[in-house]
Formats: structure tokens, C-alpha cells, sequence
């Protein structure tokens, strides 16, 4: 049975009412599994069996309930605000507008002017003379009264007009039977304008029977202003929350615009540039210097730095080569490359990114439920509120006018759209904060959860660790480090063990030169031998050295201190003794015990998983501040790992790189894929760092905290406003104080409460990553170290210098190609030597040093008498 999850845009909606009321009208239909409103984006999300419904079917359920809906278009970058729309269906299936949040903003504030042109003059001529402002004389006096009410009319009706969505909208889901935001304003308008046309007919009765008692009484007690008034300031209040609104998802807009729109492509032997949409995999794409990289591929051709930090959030360039991959969206600073397309279009990392936070951004966390069940029978409470207002009023003796006035100040002040924005302002927030950290979070359910946290589970390799082995320690028994290191490079050259790779790369970074090895044996499970020259050599381990007759009793001990500091002791011996020992281990990262720690400040119990022996587990966990250390665990058993903890009542996250600890992350409260996301960390994640550091994960539960705190800000004020404004709107205090609130300041009010929810959530757009207790200190001096490294790499490709050497010794031609061959056994370097001169021009890359190269040439039998550079 197939299941298809798919987004909608909703059109119509302008309170938590209304995205309760879809909401409940698309979960009812047969195939659903989950449908989710979102009242700040105007969308919808719902998952179903495409066996039983089709997208039509769920349309056509949105339209019954008095709304519109149209597929939505992974193109558009906002969501159309659709209580500004003019019509509440199908206007999405015509054509969105290109930049519909502008097009949202730029309508509303043309009504408002509108609105405010005749509002001014409207209060001038009903409220001017009881500040003494002259008027008029045709509208001065009782004899006027009827010209004085019904200009105010006319000056009402252009209001009215330009803010008809209201009534259209509010009266349509009262049909319904569901009543929603529009419905209190069109319900509280409409009274008020209904009352002033019925004093108009009073006065010209009062006039007309000369009964100037009933002129005067009507002639005070004219609504036309109020119910101006509440119109012009809720669009008003609609206008700012629509411009605040449009900053809640800037994050997301910035990451949009990075997207490349075209792309160089080679076709038929020529480059041919077309838009990125027509790329197909497999293709090459030709990326020039400073120009983004438009698909997910892999480097076939040439070198360079790539800027990630639009993916990873990390500020330095990395270094590329030919066989590493790239990533859509990120920057080509230097070198000229071209690339396999591997993923296109929607598949690419990049679109998968906007994908995600789009999601996340259009999801409920579980405590919206709490807003929704209130907002959906709160709407007809307050009606019945307002009803029971009036007629207590009537019935204690207050004239009409008074009753209805304040009836219509508690429909107008208990509109609930402080209550349908508290939730999802700040998640959208939220997510788009977290998108600019590289942290991706998958859902509102996922954002929440991260909050209760009390405990992390960490995989070791990859995660804790940097995933790969490198030299820790060489310790050479009666030479040099770098004679034991020519050795070791010779020997480990041949050999494809992950441990000889290490060896290699850091016998590279050391300028060691590699020597041809005679007889070379690789000894399955313990090492390899061969030879150099006349003597043979081992590497391996003890069993290798034992079989050989080597003696290690003098330096047992430190080999077992190496083993229990969790590092992997290599032993390198001539056929006779032990020469050395090299170190390997596979290193914990520059931030992890930062990391771990700022975890314990957060009040988690961190515990590290790994598949890793016992001994070298401990090892590793000594050096971090750990509350337990899990080691020997296969794969399949992570997942009862996390299961036990669960089952004491911990709320577990667990972090790990997506792939073999898949079946952990999706056991886990909270899965959490570190190192950018492979197709199945993105499935079996909640959240996705995308950057290879553990201080993300602080960052991710400080972030869910900070989101959690201001959502329960939001919903306490939206919920106290309510509870001091209703008693308030419907006179509780007029009785002993004498303190009521007019239609117009209801409105005021009103307005100002979804703009105070929506600006409290902004403040997240302040919130900084990292260690709160060391945010200066964001890498730490480890990091930076590494990072040194990886530019000195990016500069090997582009600056190379030129050294001098004068060389001594050299006979002949056969002489001249020795030399030759020493220099140019570095990478990178390559030379010119000159007999009759007795000197060897090189050119090498800055990480070679000019030691390096005298030590090879004086290797191969020759004398360097002088270096220029």
C-alpha cells in the first residue's frame, strides 16, 4: 500500500480557528494518515494511502470547509498569506504571485492608507466637537443630526468596502458553523454599522414627529467610528504581523537565493551553459573559479578550495581533488574543476536542505495541540460570551446602546490570532535559525522533543573520534625519528592496511622519502616484511616480532602504556632487534571533549557507544569527561542499547553518522545524524548536523530550549491577554470602577497582541551556537591547527617556490638522473639539474622544506654545499 506525503498551500485562513477547522475536515476523509496546518505558512501537509484519495479529493474537502487549496509548488519560496487573498479558492491553482509575501504587504498597505484617509476625517466630524473643533454648520445642531449621522455613513463605506474580505470570509465560516476570526470582526462591524443606519431612521423619525428627545439620544450614540476604526487598526495590526511574519523566514529565503540558476555543461565536445533544472547525472559540468557549484557531483578533473559555509556553517575553505565529492550550492574560490553529476535538481544535498526546513517549518510540535484544541471551540465560546454580555447588561438596567457596545468590544478584543501564531512564528523561527548553523531540523515534533532531553548516546567512530587513523607517537630505539620514519614509509608503501595509509600521510607531511623495498611480503593479521638494501625489516605486530625471533621485553611496557591510552602500537624491527615503534590511533576530534562537557553542564549523562574492544574504549573514555563507556556492541545491538535506557525513563538522543547506526537513530526520542547527511541520514535522523562537530548537538537542545521557552511566552500572553481582555471588554469592572473598554480599543488591543507574539519571536533571531560557556572559543586551538594544515594544502596548489640547490659530487649524466630522481620523489616537485654547474633548480610546493630536500640528495650519495631560495 503506498503512502504519499505531500504539502498544500491554504488559502482563506486567518486564525488558529480556521486551521483548526481544515485541519479536522481533511483528517476525517478515508486514506489519511496525518495532516498537519500550519497557519503562519498557509499550508497543509498530509499524508495518505493513494489508493483510497486522490489530491483532488483532499482539495475539494478544503473548499467544503470555506477555504481554498492548491497543490503546492516546490518553486515558491513563501507561502501566500491567504487572509489577504482576493478569493478564498483556486487563486494557488491559477498562478501565485512572484514574490507573493511583497505582493501581501504592498495590498495591505494601500488599504490601510486608504482606510486611515477617510478615518481621519470620520473622526474629526463625530468626536471633533467634544474637543471644541468647529464643524461645519449644515452639520452642527440637532436640526442636523440626520446630515451629521449620515455623512459619517458615507465617509464609513469606502472602510468598509476596501476591508470586505472580513465580511466575506467571516460570515461565509459562520455558515458553516465555524466561526473564526473574521467572523468576531464581521459580527462586531456589522453590529455597529447596523445600529448607526437604525439611529438614522430614529432621527429622521425624531425630526419628523418633533420629538427632539429621541434626536439627541441617538445623535451621541453613533457606532459608524468604531466600527471604522476596527477595521483600519486590525489591518493595521495584519499589515506589521505580515512584515514580521516575512523575517521569520529569511533563513530559509537566504539559502534559496545561494541555488545556482544555470550551469556549464559539456555536450557534444563544447561547453554549453543551460539552466540548472536541465542538468541530467552523469553529465560534466565545467566550474570555473568563483562560481557556484550547481549540482551534487564528483571531481574528475583539476583541484581547488570549496567554500561549504553555506552547507556546513564552517567559515574556511576545504580542499578538493580529483574522486572527492562536492556539493550543490557551495563556492569554487580557486582552482578550475570539472565534475560528474551524481545528483540533479530536487536530489541534490542542497534542495534536500530547503526541503527539510520547509517541513520542519510547516509541522506542528505536540504542544501546538494545546492551542488547537482550545482555538477550535474558542471562537463560538466567545460569541456566547458576547451574547450573554448583552443581555446581562439589558438585563441590569443598561440602555441598549451601552449593552451593544460592549458586546462588540468582546467579540473585537478576543480575536485569536495571538493564539494561532504563538506556535508556529517561533518554530519557523527556530528551524531557520538552526538552518543557518547547519543544523537541520526535521520536524516541529523533533524541535520539541530536543528540549526534554536528559540523556545523549555518542558513537565513537566518526563521531567522538575523527573517524580515520593518524600517527600519534614515534618512538625510535637508537636512531633518529626520521630514519625510523624512511623505514616505515618504505616498508608501508606496498601495503593497502588502513593503519599503513596513516603512516604514509604522515610520513608525507614529514617530507620523508620513499626508498624501493626488495621482497616485499604482506603477513595476513600481522604485518609485512622486506627489504632495504642488505637487511631485511618487519612491521607488524607482536605475533609478527615473536615469529621473527625480536626481543620486546625491554620495552613491553611501553607498548602496553600506548595499548591502554587506546592507541594501536605498530613495531618496526631490522632482522636482529627491535628499531621503533610508531603510534596510530584514530584521534578524538578538536571539539569533542568541549563538546561533552558543555553536555554535562546541560545536566545530560553522555555515554559513549562503540563496536571498539574494551581496552581501547576505556582508553579513549579516560581522556573525556564520559558517564559511561559501552564498548564491544555490534550494529543490530545499539538499538537495545538505547531501548534500556529508555526503558529506566530517560529521553535518549542518540548521535551517530546515519549509517550503521541507523536502526539507533530511528529507537532514539531524538536521532541526531552528525557529518553531512547521507540519503539515509536524512531518513533516519530527526535532525541533521551538517557539520562534522559534536558542539552542534549542544547547539541543536540549546536551540529546541530557546524555541520551547519563547512558544510557552507566546502562548501564556496570548492566553493571559484573553483572560484580562474579555472580563474587561464585557464591563466586569464598570460596576465598582467605572473602567470599560470601547469597540476601538478592543481593536487596538487586539492588534497589538499578534504583533507582541510575533516580535517575541524574532528574538530567537539572536540566539548564538555553540558552548554558551565558550562561545569565543568556538574552535579550539586543535581545530584551528587542523584547519592550518588543510590551507596549507589549498596554498600548495597555488603558490610553489622555487629553490636552488648547489650540489657537490656529481660526475656524470648518471649522477644528474639520481639527483633527479631524489628531489622529484616529493609531490608536487619537480627539477632541473645542471652538471656543469653543480646545482639543481626545484620547484616545490611551500609544505616541502629545503631540509627535506638536502636530506635526499645527501641519501642518495651527493653534497649540498649552499641553498638559495
Amino acid at each position: 500500500m503506498k503512502s504519499l506525503k505531500e504539502k498544500f498551500n491554504v488559502t482563506g485562513m486567518t486564525c488558529s480557528a480556521c486551521s483548526s477547522r481544515v485541519e479536522k475536515s481533511v483528517g476525517k476523509l478515508e486514506g489519511v494518515k496525518q495532516v498537519s496546518v500550519n497557519l503562519l505558512t498557509n499550508s497543509m501537509q498530509v499524508e495518505y494511502e493513494e489508493k483510497d484519495l486522490s489530491r483532488s479529493d483532499i482539495i475539494h474537502r478544503v473548499e467544503q470547509a470555506g477555504y481554498g487549496a492548491a497543490l503546492a509548488q516546490t518553486t515558491n519560496r513563501q507561502s501566500l498569506a491567504a487572509d489577504e487573498a482576493p478569493s478564498a479558492r483556486g487563486e494557488l491553482a491559477g498562478g501565485t504571485p512572484s514574490n507573493p509575501m511583497e505582493e501581501q504587504v504592498r495590498e495591505m498597505k494601500g488599504r490601510f492608507v486608504l482606510s486611515l484617509g477617510f478615518l481621519i476625517p470620520l473622526m474629526y466630524i463625530s468626536m471633533g466637537h467634544m474637543i471644541s473643533l468647529p464643524l461645519p454648520g449644515f452639520l452642527h445642531g440637532h436640526e442636523n443630526a440626520v446630515s451629521f449621522a449620515f455623512t459619517q455613513f458615507l465617509l464609513c463605506l469606502p472602510i468598509v468596502y476596501a476591508n470586505r474580505q472580513y465580511f466575506i470570509k467571516g460570515f461565509r465560516t459562520l455558515a458553516h458553523g465555524a466561526p473564526n476570526m473574521d467572523s468576531l470582526i464581521a459580527v462586531g462591524s456589522s453590529a455597529a454599522l447596523v445600529y448607526g443606519i437604525f439611529a438614522i431612521y430614529r432621527m429622521s423619525y425624531g425630526l419628523g414627529a418633533e420629538n427632539m428627545d429621541v434626536v439627541m439620544a441617538y445623535s451621541s450614540d453613533l457606532y459608524f467610528e468604531s466600527a471604522a476604526t476596527i477595521l483600519t487598526l486590525i489591518t493595521l495590526g495584519k499589515l506589521l504581523e505580515a512584515r514580521s511574519k516575512g523575517k521569520t523566514s529569511e533563513a530559509l529565503t537566504k539559502l534559496m537565493d545561494l541555488a545556482p540558476k544555470t550551469a556549464l555543461v559539456e555536450r557534444e565536445g563544447r561547453e554549453v551553459q543551460v539552466p540548472v533544472e536541465e542538468v541530467l547525472a552523469g553529465e560534466t559540468v565545467v566550474v570555473k573559479p568563483g562560481s557556484s557549484i550547481p549540482v551534487d557531483g564528483i571531481i574528475r578533473e583539476g583541484s581547488t578550495s570549496i567554500d561549504e559555509s553555506a552547507i556546513t556553517g564552517e567559515s574556511l575553505p576545504v580542499y578538493k581533488e580529483i574522486g572527492m565529492s562536492v556539493i550543490a550550492a557551495t563556492t569554487n574560490k580557486s582552482g578550475f574543476v570539472k565534475i560528474e553529476a551524481t545528483k540533479v535538481g530536487a536530489d541534490t544535498t542542497f534542495s534536500q536542505i530547503i526541503r527539510l526546513v520547509e517541513e520542519a517549518s510547516s509541522t506542528k510540535a505536540p504542544i501546538a495541540k494545546l492551542a488547537d484544541k482550545i482555538a477550535g471551540v474558542f471562537v463560538p465560546v466567545v460569541m456566547a460570551i458576547a451574547l450573554l454580555t448583552a443581555l446581562v447588561w439589558l438585563l441590569a438596567g443598561a440602555d441598549f446602546e451601552f449593552a451593544l457596545s460592549m458586546a462588540i468590544s468582546v467579540l473585537v478584543i478576543s480575536c485569536p490570532c495571538a493564539l494561532g501564531l504563538a506556535t508556529p512564528v517561533a518554530i519557523m523561527v527556530g528551524t531557520g535559525k538552526g538552518a543557518e548553523h547547519g543544523i537541520l531540523i526535521k520536524s516541529g515534533e523533533a524541535l520539541e522533543l530536543a528540549h526534554s532531553l536528559d540523556s545523549v548516546v555518542l558513537d565513537k567512530t566518526g563521531t567522538i573520534t575523527e573517524g580515520r587513523p593518524v600517527v600519534t607517537d614515534v618512538i625510535a630505539l637508537g636512531g633518529t625519528p626520521e630514519a625510523l620514519l624512511e623505514i616505515a614509509c618504505s616498508l608501508e608503501a606496498k601495503s593497502e592496511h588502513p593503519l599503513a595509509e596513516a603512516i604514509l600521510d604522515y610520513g608525507s607531511q614529514k617530507g620523508i622519502v620513499i626508498n624501493q623495498v626488495a621482497d616485499f611480503q604482506s603477513i595476513s593479521g600481522k604485518g609485512v616484511r622486506g627489504a632495504l638494501g642488505e637487511q631485511v625489516y618487519f612491521a607488524g605486530n607482536q605475533k609478527l616480532m615473536k615469529e621473527n625471533g625480536i626481543e620486546l621485553a625491554d620495552n613491553q611496557e611501553q607498548i602496553d602504556q600506548l595499548a591502554m591510552e587506546g592507541k594501536t602500537p605498530m613495531m618496526f624491527a631490522s632482522s636482529s632487534r627491535l628499531i621503533g615503534l610508531i603510534a596510530v590511533a584514530d584521534v578524538v576530534k578538536a571539539t569533542s571533549r568541549e563538546a561533552i562537557q558543555a553536555l554535562r553542564d546541560l545536566n545530560m549523562e553522555v555515554t559513549m557507544l562503540t563496536g571498539d574492544n574494551q581496552k581501547t574504549a576505556e582508553g579513549i573514555g579516560r581522556s573525556l569527561p564520559l558517564n559511561q563507556v559501552i564498548a564491544e556492541v555490534l550494529p543490530q545491538e545499539k538499538e537495545k542499547v538505547l531501548a534500556g535506557l529508555q526503558a529506566q525513563g530517560k529521553k535518549v538522543a542518540m548521535v551517530g553518522d546515519g549509517i550503521n547506526d541507523a536502526p539507533a537513530l530511528v529507537r532514539a526520542d531524538v536521532g541526531m545524524a552528525i557529518g553531512a547527511g547521507t540519503d539515509i541520514a536524512m531518513e533516519s535522523a530527526d535532525i541533521i548536523l551538517m557539520k562534522n562537530d559534536l558542539l552542534d548537538v549542544v547547539t541543536a537542545i540549546r536551540l529546541s530550549r530557546a524555541v520551547i521557552r519563547n512558544i510557552k511566552q507566546n502562548l501564556f500572553w496570548a492566553f493571559f491577554y484573553n483572560c484580562l481582555g474579555i472580563p474587561l471588554a464585557a464591563g466586569l469592572l464598570y460596576p465598582a470602577f467605572g473602567l470599560r473598554l470601547s469597540p476601538m480599543f478592543a481593536a487596538a488591543a487586539m492588534s497589538f497582541s499578534s504583533v507582541f507574539v510575533v516580535s517575541n519571536a524574532l528574538r530567537l533571531k539572536m540566539f548564538k551556537g555553540g558552548n554558551p560557556g565558550n562561545n569565543n572559543s568556538y574552535r579550539a586551538e586543535e581545530a584551528v591547527q587542523k584547519k592550518a594544515i588543510e590551507l596549507k594544502k589549498i596554498e600548495e596548489q597555488e603558490e610553489n617556490q622555487m629553490v636552488t640547490l648547489k650540489i657537490e659530487g656529481m660526475m656524470c649524466q648518471n649522477c644528474v638522473k639520481h639527483v633527479k630522481e631524489a628531489l622529484e620523489s616529493f609531490k608536487g616537485a619537480s627539477a632541473e639539474v645542471n652538471l656543469d654547474h653543480k646545482e639543481a633548480k626545484v620547484e616545490i610546493p611551500s609544505t616541502i622544506s629545503t631540509d627535506a630536500l638536502k636530506s635526499a640528495v645527501e641519501q642518495a650519495g651527493y653534497t649540498v654545499t649552499d641553498i638559495i631560495k
